[in-house]
């Protein structure tokens, strides 16, 4: 059955379904929602479960649009629209879109906007006419998202054309005398740490799932094999999918528009915004340093026209015979893992993404209950066997005593962090130990992306963990935007900071320190004996900051304009217990714990001994059939 056979039999069972007399003009694909465009949307806004009828009838999310003749003037709707809301609501913005008959409404507090169950934003619909979305105000004004919002309200055109497109294909149809098959190759990210790319084959499809780089490697292994036949040319590629924003999952995202790819990228909306500012960055630093990545801002801002956000839980066809589910990964603010069901009911296959199976101070732990999975690819990082990590109160209290000690002898503690998901962590537990007296009132000084990063957490308390999000959304209180934090925002104050003898503590990027403004800090403090030097996260192999936490005492250092080689006077700790990443039980727990278990595990994003051991131990305690593939290995799933 091609796509226009399955539109005209749409379209009869929605003619079915309305009432009589209700006038449908078009009956569109988007992506893969259905949408109805009509001349009597209050018919649909009278009758709530009809949207819901159709919807489970055609098996597909559906939508209604009033037809362009019924949209009342802009400025009659949204005299409307204030008078509907309550003044609670706090809306700020109001964007109309002429072009698919939305209104956009932001607003502080987006569920009074709504209404229960509803009500409100249904009377809204129905005086108006305009299809109202909804979306929260970031409390912490952000950049990212408001550039990221206007961008998008500016090519709403190319936008819906897009979204045509990709309903068009993901309705082609299939074929039913073909064998049916899965297959997965490794294209990165296995028995290694970066450049995390997956490629998902069926018989009908191909999804590539991540495309990263390696931060450990400055020549040579540093991208996936984007090059191999399976994915070339990226444009017979169905869709990509974003388990998160890191850029050794999202790294390497643009390069595919650059080389003519043109389809969806599946993410969660907070993986879109920080993704975006990550790749953005990665252009200003590389040119900065000599070392340019391979595209730029117009490719970063391709991905973002084509970027389609799920919420957890959300159920989406991406392709002719490819479900998909992103759950929640626990590791920073987005991060999913991607459930695949493939075919009708021919095989279903998890990729982890990277994961923490606990509660975090951040998160809530990572999602492992699906109605059926056959084969999980999850990750190995801490893998291995002696990799544990304490419990979340000793990381706590240990990096409070190395502040609490550091400052008291008059040094300054430096915390190289990654701008997202570790920043924020440290930030609640060092405002915590502060407000509480446990560390001295010294300045706590941030540097680098994580103001904005932080940003985007505040705009998202939803993907928060529960009794974080219920501070921020019943309590109105959000540590994240305590008067304590001071962000360094221009080069003179970073010289003034960095030439400081006062005791401060230093959150800055890059978190593994293989560049950022954590270097000018180090410059500056490297000789001196009462500083501190904390690593809270993964230091991969080849950066400066795993040299320093292997033994390393001498760095080299550009100081007035000449290349030196100063020797490490800064004590240097590590404080395990802040990764994003689940330890060696965690990981064992995860795959013990899930209902249904797998009948097979692949790992990677681990080293290769790491990969191996935890291959090995899983299979001897839960009896499943387990590898660590090779980068490049196909491997046959059914």
């Amino acid at each position: 059955m091609g796509l226009e056979d399955v539109l005209e039999e749409v379209r009869e069972e929605v003619t079915e379904e309305v009432p009589p007399g209700v006038r449908i003009t078009d009956v569109e694909f988007e992506a893969a929602t259905l949408v109805i465009y009509t001349k009597d949307p209050e018919a649909f806004a009278e009758d709530n479960a009809l949207v819901r009828r159709l919807a489970k009838r055609l098996r597909k999310r559906v939508i209604v649009r009033a037809d362009e003749s019924c949209l009342s003037p802009t400025d009659e709707a949204e005299e409307i629209i204030e008078e509907v809301v309550p003044d609670d609501a706090q809306i700020t913005t109001v964007h109309f879109q002429p072009e698919t008959g939305e209104v956009v409404v932001e607003a502080r507090k987006p569920g009074l906007v709504i209404g229960r169950k509803g009500t409100t934003l249904n009377e809204v619909k129905r005086k108006i006419g305009w299809t109202p979305r909804v979306v929260r105000t970031p409390p912490m004004p952000s950049r990212t998202i408001k550039d990221i919002r206007r961008f998008l309200l500016d090519h709403v055109d190319e936008r819906k054309e897009f979204l045509r497109k990709v309903g068009r294909r993901i309705n082609r149809g299939v074929s039913e005398e073909k064998e049916k098959w899965v297959r997965t190759t490794a294209l990165g990210g296995y028995r290694e740490v970066g450049r995390a790319a997956h490629l998902l084959q069926t018989s009908e499809s191909k999804v590539l799932i991540d495309c990263g780089v390696n931060p450990g490697q400055s020549d040579q292994n540093v991208s996936p094999y984007l090059h191999m036949p399976e994915i070339w040319p990226v444009s017979s590629l169905d869709a990509v999918v974003l388990t998160h924003a890191h850029l050794d999952h999202s790294g390497l995202m643009p390069v595919l528009f650059k080389y003519g790819y043109e389809g969806p990228v599946y993410a969660t909306g907070p993986t879109r915004e920080l993704a975006s500012l990550l790749q953005l960055d990665a252009i200003k630093v590389g040119n900065m340093e000599g070392n340019p990545v391979p595209y730029d801002s117009d490719n970063v801002r391709d991905q973002l026209l084509h970027t389609i956000t799920l919420d957890y839980g959300d159920t989406t066809d991406i392709a002719p015979d490819i479900k998909l589910t992103l759950q929640n990964a626990g590791h920073i603010l987005g991060s999913a893992s991607a459930h695949f069901h493939i075919g009708e009911g021919l095989y279903n296959v998890l990729f982890s993404g990277d994961i923490k199976y606990e509660n975090s101070w951040l998160y809530n732990a990572a999602e492992n209950k699906y109605p059926r999975v056959e084969t999980v690819v999850m990750e190995a990082t801490y893998g291995g066997h002696h990799d544990t990590q304490p419990a979340r109160s000793t990381a706590s209290n240990e990096i409070a005593n190395l502040a609490r000690a550091t400052t008291e002898r008059g040094g300054k503690m430096l915390v190289p962090v990654f701008a997202v998901g570790r920043s924020q962590e440290v930030m609640l537990v060092l405002e915590e130990h502060m407000s509480r007296g446990n560390i001295p009132e010294v300045p706590i000084y941030l540097d680098g992306m994580i103001k904005e990063a932080t940003a985007i957490h505040t705009a998202y308390p939803e993907y928060l963990q529960n009794k974080l999000e219920n501070k921020i959304l019943h309590e109105d209180e959000n540590p994240l935007l305590s008067e304590r934090f001071e962000q360094i925002s221009s080069h003179e104050k970073r010289q003034e900071v960095a030439k400081s003898e006062d005791p401060c503590i230093m959150l800055a990027t890059s978190g593994m320190m293989n560049g950022g403004p954590v270097m000018e800090y180090v410059r500056n403090w490297a000789q001196d004996p009462k500083s501190t030097l904390v690593f809270v996260g993964f230091q991969a192999a080849g950066t400066l900051g795993n040299k320093l936490q292997r033994g390393r005492r001498e760095i080299g250092v550009t100081k007035d304009g000449r290349q030196r080689t100063v020797r490490m006077e800064m004590q240097v700790e590590t404080v395990d217990g802040f990764s994003g990443h689940s330890d060696r039980g965690q990981l064992l727990n995860y795959i013990g714990n899930m209902r249904p278990r797998p009948d097979e595990v692949l790992l990677h994003h681990g080293e290769e001994s790491k990969c191996l051991q935890l291959a090995s131990t899983i299979h001897q305690k839960f009896n499943l059939s387990t590898r660590a593939p090779y980068n490049l290995e196909t491997i046959r799933l059914k």
